[in-house]
């Protein structure tokens, strides 16, 4: 899931001395290089309770890095970078023969996308995956307040229940007629998998993606498991600004389902997007199909980016592009960008941010983190 306008400026700041540590695969780091200052500066500036990073140099080296009370490489809620391992999983049904990108909706959902004049006989499976369906967000009708992101968070919801809460309204254009960022998109595109393959979708991205990579702790969490299964820092969100942090660590991520369910750690989540971008995931037409983008304005609050399928591209400011997705659930917030060259790097912090410079604060601290890397 994607951080919603009203919840955007409902985070608050939690004051108090960030801590350091950084951690380079196969020898130990200083902890105060310029990646490490930005993220120092998320705690001690923004005010995030903490952060954890991943980043892959040029020169292949890994390291980790923290700032404030967090174990590093800890698992978080990744939130709307589900959205990428669930375009993986219908790209690899596409593939086998079994899903066709330009099949309407109906054709594998039949009467699913009815009324208010949302009708899923206008819209494609690539319409889905590429956010141009025009579908309106069921986040807009379950979310309408701040307080809903702690009210709300234990509430199990089911994928149809999320359609037809989105489905009260009307659609917001023709569909193809534009871009705009919808998470009811990605969860009819959950339910196409389940329809073609008689199988859960979170089975479908454990057998397909997450064994695969060897991703020991990212895993689809179970219908009504609300706690991390791992090591993992505490998640907050906040009901006003300047309020205090509520902790919302155990939540019911139900809400995100195929748009934003899944739990992985900033090194493992690291490991995916730089698989899929190295093409190890699909086959060359469905790689060629995702990384074929439109302008997607808005996407973040700066900079340039345009949308795949289930995967955006950035214009760097330091030069040369880069791929990745993020998200946002109750409690954590993940950024993430992977070039073709080799560098890569995931930003997530502890809580949902005040407002936007927070956001943007955090955009750039992964936009360092591969400029600062280059060489």
């Amino acid at each position: 899931m994607r951080v919603a306008a009203g919840a955007l400026a409902a985070a608050a700041v939690l004051t108090g001395p960030p801590a350091f540590a950084a951690a380079e695969t196969g020898r130990p780091a200083g902890p105060r290089d310029t990646v490490q200052r930005h993220l120092d500066r998320l705690v001690s500036e923004d005010g995030f309770p903490g952060v954890l990073a991943s980043v892959r140099g040029a020169d292949g080296r890994v390291r980790d890095y923290t700032a404030g009370p967090v174990p590093r490489d800890g698992q978080v809620r990744i939130g709307s970078n589900t959205k990428t391992f669930t375009a993986v999983v219908v790209l690899q049904l596409v593939g086998e023969g079994r899903i066709d990108l330009d099949a309407t909706v109906e054709h594998y959902l039949p009467g699913v996308v009815r009324g208010n004049g949302n009708d899923g006989r206008t819209i494609t499976v690539r319409q889905l995956l590429q956010q141009t369906s025009g579908l309106p967000d069921y986040d807009d009708v379950l979310f309408t307040k701040p307080q809903d992101l702690v009210d709300k968070s234990h509430s199990y919801y089911q994928p149809r229940r999320l359609v037809d809460a989105a489905l009260t309204n009307a659609p917001h254009f023709t569909p193809g007629a534009k871009w705009e960022y919808s998470n009811t998109n990605y969860v009819l595109a959950g339910l196409i998998v389940e329809q073609v393959t008689e199988r859960p979708i979170g089975e479908e991205i454990t057998n397909r993606v997450i064994r695969p990579l060897g991703l020991r702790d990212t895993y689809w969490p179970g219908v009504g498991e609300q706690r991390l299964r791992g090591t993992h820092p505490r998640g907050y969100v906040a009901v006003a600004p300047g309020a205090e942090w509520v902790d919302v660590t155990e939540m019911d991520p139900s809400l995100g389902w195929a748009a934003g369910q899944l739990v992985s750690t900033p090194d493992e989540l690291r490991t995916f997007f730089e698989a899929l971008v190295g093409g190890r995931l699909l086959k060359p037409a469905q790689q060629a199909a995702m990384m074929t983008t439109v302008p997607a304005p808005g996407f973040e609050p700066t900079g340039e980016y345009a949308y795949g399928l289930g995967i955006a591209r950035h214009e760097l400011p330091c030069g040369g592009d880069a791929w990745g997705h993020g998200g946002d659930i109750q409690g954590f917030e993940t950024r993430n960008l992977v070039t073709r060259d080799g560098r890569s790097a995931v930003v997530a912090v502890t809580a949902l941010p005040t407002g936007e410079q927070m956001l943007a604060d955090v955009n750039e601290s992964v936009e360092t983190a591969l400029c600062a890397t280059e060489h």
